[in-house]
């Protein structure tokens, strides 16, 4: 089908502002000789209007319901105002263009003069951390309160409201509908959400024709100020939850840069100003953003990141922030590590000769072995194990496992069947189960129990009523419990834990198979 045949089915939000959006960008393909359609969604962030953006703990609130729809391949591109796109879109959409910036501004909408910018007293309304963090910070003894709702709805709320002096919006949006009032003043001391201005087009990866036909509506200088702010916002970490300001201009052949961080009360601000030439850009955000963090910017987001939500969710292990990324919107996740191991020194006489049996239960035990002896002076005949990440790094590192199974007793059971000969060599923990030993045991097997590593109970005393908590091994139950009452959902790796949370936990899920991860999906899937 050529491209000029087809019919682009151009997504939107149902907002006069988005739909303004949406014109623009089916006209400018019009003007190329496409054809289009408009579908327009309804989203969450338009619906759920009685809390601020940022209590709504998403970012990208604005863009899911249509990230959705093309997913569902039911619409062919989205148009978006880029500042509301969370800095990493969902897997399999990108960004196909991006359209000539309006005006960059944010605007002060007054009520009867300015006066009171001078007063000691006054009201301003924004919805946004961002605006509210940086006038705070010009004017700390005024007072900021929260709007929210369509431009339309804000400047109806403004006139309204008695004791507002002012509200704060972006110049592009009233401009766009034509709705600026006379009594409006650009705020060019303040500086702006990362892309604000600016409208994207979005499509599917694989979409080839649709790409391409995105590519003619682009405008490359817009298309470099937003990927330097954007590209600054995500190394800071912020989405709709930081008082993050970034802007960026090419002037004379010279790219401009501001940027600015500041505490949620406006108290503290960090900034930062760069020039570069234009093809010399590429590391200017990561300069800008690695500038602030030295600055003290990395304990400004540390700070705002706890004083958000309370934690619903505890895990006993740390998590990496890769893991964090992959739960529900609804959970917020603290994790410490609720067990600390530490090695022990284990004789040279253990591994002087071959062994015929070994058992390992844990990557740790691996890790001992290998901090005591280089992989050769380990002369086993044949290993068995228990879940398949020590097997791995077993198989990796010291040799080739002869069997394992999903938990110590399933091993022992195993081993009672088809050992060879009567003996085996257990490198264990000093809190090890005692399945293992006494199945074996009872069977005439000869178990060398050696304490390979020490597990020291370290675990947290969690202040809020979590739902839930994550285990992964029994003693991590063991250790939580030292600090803290057993309530809600215990979320456990395997049955051995699940067996040893049961005790104290009336609500215990198993993972469908013993990772980190699969224990993230199973929280996910509470909240779904």
């Amino acid at each position: 089908m050529s491209s000029k045949s087809k019919i682009i089915r151009i997504g939107t939000r149902d907002s006069q502002l988005a739909l303004w959006q949406a014109k623009t960008v089916q006209s400018q393909l019009e003007r190329l000789g496409h054809k289009t359609v408009l579908v327009p969604v309804k989203s969450t962030g338009d619906i759920v209007l009685d809390k601020p953006l940022y209590e709504l703990g998403i970012t990208g609130i604005f863009t899911k319901t249509l990230d959705i729809a093309m997913l569902n391949e039911s619409i062919d591109i989205a148009v978006h105002s880029l500042k509301d796109v969370p800095t990493v879109l969902p897997k399999g959409i990108v960004q196909a263009a991006v359209i000539k910036r309006g005006n960059v501004n944010d605007t002060l909408v007054f009520k009867n003069n300015e006066e009171f910018l001078s007063a000691r007293d006054a009201v301003i309304a924004t919805g946004s951390l961002r605006r509210r963090a940086q006038w705070l910070n010009r004017y700390p003894t005024h007072k900021v309160e929260n709007i929210r709702g369509n431009v339309n709805s804000r400047l109806q709320k403004l006139e309204d409201n008695e004791h507002w002096n002012g509200a704060i919006f972006a110049a592009a949006g009233i401009g766009r509908l034509n709705i600026r009032p006379e009594n409006a003043i650009n705020l060019h001391w303040m500086i702006p959400a990362p892309a604000q201005g600016a409208i994207m087009v979005t499509a599917l990866e694989k979409d080839e024709e649709i790409l391409e036909i995105c590519q003619e509506i682009n405008h490359e200088e817009t298309q470099i100020c937003t990927a330097i702010e954007r590209e600054f916002l995500n190394r800071l970490e912020g989405g709709c939850t930081a008082p993050i300001g970034a802007l960026a201009f090419i002037k004379n052949e010279e790219v401009n840069f501001k940027g600015i961080l500041l505490s949620k009360d406006g108290t503290k601000k960090i900034e930062v100003a760069k020039v570069v030439p234009l093809g010399k850009h590429n590391d200017l955000a990561e300069f800008c953003a690695n500038y602030i963090i030295g600055k003290g910017g990395k304990t400004l987001i540390d700070q705002l990141h706890r004083s958000k939500q309370e934690t619903n969710i505890y895990s006993t292990k740390k998590l990496t922030d890769d893991q964090l990324l992959l739960f529900h919107n609804d959970v917020v996740a603290d994790s410490n590590d609720a067990i600390k191991i530490s090695l022990n020194r284990i004789p040279k006489t253990v591994v002087r000769n071959e062994i015929k049996n070994v058992i390992i239960t844990s990557k740790n035990a691996v890790e001992a072995l290998l901090h005591n002896f280089s992989a050769i002076e380990l002369q086993f005949k044949n290993i068995y194990c228990v879940g398949r990440r020590t097997k791995r790094l077993v198989e990796k590192r010291i040799g080739k496992v002869t069997h394992t199974e999903s938990n110590a007793k399933k091993l022992a059971n195993y081993l009672v069947e088809y050992i060879e000969g009567t003996e085996v060599t257990y490198f264990c923990s000093d809190l090890r189960l005692d399945d293992l030993p006494n199945i074996l045991s009872e069977n005439n097997i000869t178990v060398n129990e050696v304490e390979a590593y020490q597990t020291k109970f370290d675990a947290d005393k969690v202040e809020a009523n979590v739902d839930g908590v994550m285990f992964y091994s029994p003693s991590t139950v063991e250790s939580y419990l030292k600090q803290n009452k057993a309530s809600g959902i215990a979320f456990c790796i395997g049955e051995t834990t699940a067996k040893a949370a049961s005790q104290y936990f009336e609500d215990v899920r198993i993972a469908k198979v013993p990772t980190v991860e699969s224990v993230i999906e199973l929280v996910n899937e509470h909240y779904v």
